[in-house]
């Protein structure tokens, strides 16, 4: 198991490191999209900020999936897996392949750091649960 997750990991990381440097550099041909699908990039691209800001995120995400940080890396990328799966499945179908094996992987590494992310999940955290004070993480000096 440890293996898979390596792998699905360093993969996942990969894919949105190169796709996020991608919309900066320009290194990788664009592939034809239908004329919805263009519309809609070109309405994110009049925004002048919305296609930086997922460019960004992207290289964070992956960045931070390559460096270990698995649970942060998925959370922020999740908003942009949902999103590049819906693009795929209403727009531009013929990318629905990797958009699906993006959010396998994602969801698969998301599934094995469950832990992680039990405490999003809770009913209710008393705020002095996420504040520690000098008293709590300081080791108990020895009188003398």
């Amino acid at each position: 198991m440890k293996t898979a997750v390596f792998i699905a990991r360093i993969l996942l990381g990969i894919i949105f490191v190169v796709f996020g440097l991608n919309g900066f550099l320009q290194f990788l041909p664009q592939p034809e999209m239908p004329q919805a699908a263009i519309a809609f990039f070109g309405g994110l691209a009049a925004s002048g900020f919305m296609l930086p800001t997922l460019f960004a995120t992207q290289l964070v995400g992956g960045a931070l999936l390559l460096l270990g940080m698995v649970p942060l890396g998925v959370v922020i990328l999740a908003p942009v897996i949902v999103h590049i799966v819906e693009f795929h499945v209403f727009l531009a179908p013929a990318g629905l392949p990797l958009a699906v094996l993006v959010a396998t992987l994602a969801m698969f590494l998301a599934w094995t750091h469950r832990p992680a992310y039990r405490p999003l999940f809770a009913a209710s955290l008393a705020p002095s649960a996420l504040i520690s004070t000098p008293e709590q993480s300081a080791p108990a000096r020895p009188r003398a």
